[in-house]
């Protein structure tokens, strides 16, 4: 005896999420890196997640780590200690847009004023359908630190411009936008 014909169904695979808009992204208080007062040049950095046919990606949580005005990364707070202001982390989940924004001031270079590198922002991205978060950097254009930016070098050259952040006409926030695939596909670091 055989047995019938049945359609053949791809059944769900091991990924990540949907389930960020409920979970550690549901406050905007993450998304207040530097609070007011804090030294630096004041910035909002707002980031935008399109797929790959250029879609808004609604549900994607983004983090991110980076340094002070001086170039210097903040300790985590110690139990019972309170949240300092500068934290130098963030975390938010993306609206239905595909945007989220955080306040924050410009980092300085690491190891700033000595450094090598350019200013930037380390972003940690999370969404459904992958398997490994992915992380991105977001340089500031026409920082004149980028040409001797030693992890910037690596990158071919043609590629480089999906890494900066451009300034928006408010003269404080900065767009930066995460293409996961296609044309202008963003570049991804393999940690």
């Amino acid at each position: 005896m055989s047995e019938p014909d049945l359609p053949l169904v791809a059944s769900a695979s091991q990924t990540v999420g949907p389930f960020f808009h409920v979970g550690p992204g549901a406050s905007d208080r993450c998304g207040v890196v530097a609070a007011p007062g804090v030294p630096g040049e004041r910035v909002r950095l707002r980031i935008r997640v399109l797929d790959g046919d250029g879609v808004p990606v609604p549900d994607a949580l983004i983090e991110l780590r980076q340094a002070d005005a001086q170039g210097v990364y903040a300790a985590p707070p110690g139990p019972g200690e309170p949240a300092p202001a500068f934290a130098g982390f963030g975390r938010l989940a993306t609206s239905e847009d595909g945007v989220c924004g955080f306040e924050t001031i410009r980092p300085g270079a690491p190891g700033a004023p000595d450094a090598a590198g350019a200013a930037h922002v380390t972003v940690c991205l999370f969404m459904r359908g992958l398997l490994r978060h992915l992380y991105t950097r977001v340089y500031f254009e026409g920082d004149p630190a980028l040409d001797r930016d030693p992890i910037l070098s690596l990158v071919p050259a043609d590629r480089r411009p999906t890494l900066l952040a451009r300034r928006a006409g408010d003269g404080v926030t900065w767009d930066f936008v995460v293409h996961l695939q296609g044309d202008h596909e963003t570049v991804f670091f393999d940690l």
